[in-house]
């Protein structure tokens, strides 16, 4: 564990000397901020309490848009400079550097995320007698597996490119086909349609979480969506390793 806290806490640091982090991090605060406040006025003119996902619609999206640019040089970038190569021949495992450099990230999101309860805090102040509560933290425990494995399923695919870019791309691509798997079969009505629906990963967040309901089974789906992820990645740095 040791050495996973460690690869974890050298990933944190080089996030944040990163200009991308304060990218990330601004964009998501921007658009949040316009969209909110945009909300909040309609809300005003057709005098009705705006809910809380107003706030969880859009987080989702930019968590969605944003993770690979978080994710594309966890591995990549040791690749490209070949000090991927150097960690591989200290006493470390695989795995232990794909868990780190992950866990890494998602120490990261996790402080971006607990920087946007302003927003539900300035609604709750709005809004009387308050926001559900209840909804709200289904909301952001949602939230949070779908990012955890986003940002596993991004560390994954960073481990198959040398280069940010690429990886960049290949992530988002991941991410679009699994928010959007179901939805062919959906209109058309296509055999399998139940098997790419359990897919979806839209799907496990917008029917329950979204609407305050916590259901095991979508915690399972995104615990074992970032389990094999993590996988995946471990299996990709292993392989280097013999080369």
């Amino acid at each position: 564990m040791r050495n996973i806290f460690t690869i974890a806490w050298k990933e944190l640091k080089s996030i944040f000397i990163s200009p991308i982090a304060y990218a990330v991090a601004l964009a998501i605060f921007l658009v949040m901020g316009i969209i909110f406040y945009a909300n909040i006025l309609n809300a005003v003119v057709q005098q009705v309490a705006p809910p809380i996902q107003i706030v969880l619609g859009p987080l989702v999206t930019l968590m969605l848009f944003t993770v690979p640019a978080i994710t594309m040089r966890t591995v990549a970038e040791e690749q490209r400079t070949g000090t991927l190569e150097l960690l591989l021949t200290a006493p470390v495992r695989d795995w232990e550097v794909v868990i780190g450099k992950w866990l890494g990230a998602v120490v990261f999101i996790i402080i971006v995320l607990l920087a946007t309860w302003v927003y539900p805090i300035i609604l709750n102040n709005i809004v009387d007698p308050g926001i559900d509560q209840g909804l709200l933290v289904s909301g952001y425990l949602g939230v949070f597996l779908l990012t955890m494995a986003f940002l596993a399923i991004g560390v994954a695919v960073s481990s198959f490119f040398s280069n940010q870019i690429a990886a960049f791309f290949a992530t988002l691509g991941v991410f679009l086909v699994l928010w959007m798997i179901s939805y062919p079969s959906q209109a058309m009505g296509a055999m399998g349609g139940d098997l790419l629906k359990y897919l979806d990963m839209s799907e496990h967040f917008y029917s329950t979480f979204y609407r305050g309901i916590v259901e095991l089974k979508d915690v399972i789906y995104y615990i074992s969506m970032t389990a094999f992820a993590l996988f995946l990645g471990s299996m990709s740095v292993e392989t280097r390793r013999w080369r």
